[in-house]
């Protein structure tokens, strides 16, 4: 019936012109304008009103519906889009008709047609993968996942893809043909090599669980201190404590080295590793009266009294003569102070007593002899664990006086001064 209707009414205005005296190609180039005027004018009222009425329906059963992908779909505009396939098939399937005597016309707009439906489709496909990511991303299990890169690879092919088609509906050349070039596949591997990488990556970093968003990360190379927020197909994002962003390529997680911090956030705490630089000229054996001073500090009077009992034995079993120091046993305030320092991290309640508990000396150096702690705090909070890592050294520094020792460090102007 339409068709019938569109067929009787296609040459109405030509007629009508053409009776009131105009000429024939005059006629039929004004009956082609005002044809096509009202048809795509009736298309567009018609394109406008089901997207209204698509739309309010999606959301009106996507706040009826416990499911929150359709919600998803709403956002991404999937229901605006898919809204205009009707009207498009309408328009494609009356044109030809419509423009029956008019070839030129004909193809011209079939072909606009063809290039939108190809172009149309893309974005659909685009918005329901936004909507896929988004709706994964909502659930716990994926939140830490690169969920992006994939979505990226996917929207490459479908654009890919998308190219082809129109590229064959432009020149009629095969597809196959364009595939199959040396040349066209050369320039496609340069042009996306970046991406191909990173595509790479992104599977080797989720498979081998590198990294994942919201991991702390350092990468001295790309200047990157600080939290992941976004994982990509070609890029990975990074916000710094300064409040900054880097960008670091994703197939560098893979190539090149870099500190993730998730065991440690995962652990039982969090490794203090620093030492103090004692003069080696203060470092003596303990006299009666330093083992009478020293006996005062209750963190380590019983065990010097438990390792004198012990060295006086010793020596008097071997009959050394201790009127030297150097001879046989004897105790020196470096040891005492390492052994004090072992007794007050195990008192401290912000120390993790089941993770690895070390005072060590290093070798000695230009500065003094290193006295290292080494040890794990239970607060693993960055302004939390300094802290606790400062009140250690803050003691200690203030400690070793009481043990005659000297604590290094350059000389000053007022040092020069006052001698």
């Amino acid at each position: 019936m339409i068709k019938r209707i569109l067929l009787k009414y296609s040459h109405w205005f030509q007629d009508y012109f053409t009776s009131n005296g105009l000429n024939i190609e005059l006629s039929k180039l004004l009956n082609i304008i005002i044809i096509g005027i009202l048809f795509f004018g009736i298309i567009y009222v018609f394109d406008k009103l089901i997207k209204s009425i698509v739309i309010k329906l999606f959301k009106y059963f996507s706040s009826k519906s416990s499911n929150t992908f359709d919600d998803y779909l709403v956002l991404s505009n999937f229901p605006r889009y898919i809204s205009h396939t009707l009207p498009l098939f309408i328009t494609w399937h009356y044109v030809t008709i419509l423009f029956k005597d008019y070839p030129f016309t004909s193809n011209f707009l079939l072909k606009a047609i063809e290039l939108y439906s190809i172009i149309l489709s893309v974005i659909i496909v685009r918005s329901v993968l936004k909507s896929v990511k988004n709706y994964l991303l909502s659930k716990e299990k994926y939140k830490d996942k690169p969920l992006e890169s994939y979505i990226q690879v996917l929207m490459i092919f479908t654009w890919g893809i998308g190219i082809f088609l129109i590229i064959n509906n432009l020149t009629s050349y095969s597809i196959a043909s364009v595939a199959s070039l040396s040349a066209a596949s050369a320039v496609i591997l340069l042009i996306f090599k970046d991406t191909l990488l990173g595509f790479v990556a992104s599977i080797q970093v989720t498979v081998n669980d590198i990294i994942r968003i919201g991991d702390w990360i350092t990468f001295s190379k790309y200047g990157a201190d600080g939290t992941v927020i976004e994982i990509s197909l070609a890029t990975v994002r990074v916000q710094n404590f300064d409040k900054t962003y880097t960008t670091i390529p994703t197939y560098s997680l893979t190539s090149e080295s870099f500190q993730n911090w998730r065991g440690m956030e995962n652990s039982g705490g969090r490794r203090i590793k620093r030492a103090i630089y004692i003069k080696q000229n203060t470092v003596k054996f303990l006299s009666e009266e330093d083992l009478t001073k020293y006996k005062k500090i209750q963190l380590v009077s019983n065990y010097l009294e438990h390792r004198q009992k012990d060295n006086e034995t010793y020596n008097k079993k071997n009959e050394i003569d201790t009127t030297l120091k150097i001879n046989g046993k004897n105790q020196t305030n470096l040891g005492l102070f390492r052994k004090y320092i072992d007794a007050y991290l195990n008192e401290n309640p912000a120390i993790n007593k089941e993770m690895f508990l070390m005072v060590r000396h290093l070798a000695p150096t230009e500065k003094g002899i290193p006295v290292e702690v080494y040890c794990f705090s239970k607060d693993k909070k960055w302004v939390n664990y300094e802290h606790i890592q400062a009140d250690i050294f803050d003691h200690l520094l203030a400690s070793a006086l009481y043990f005659d020792l000297e604590v290094f460090e350059f000389p000053s102007g007022n040092d020069f001064n006052n001698n």
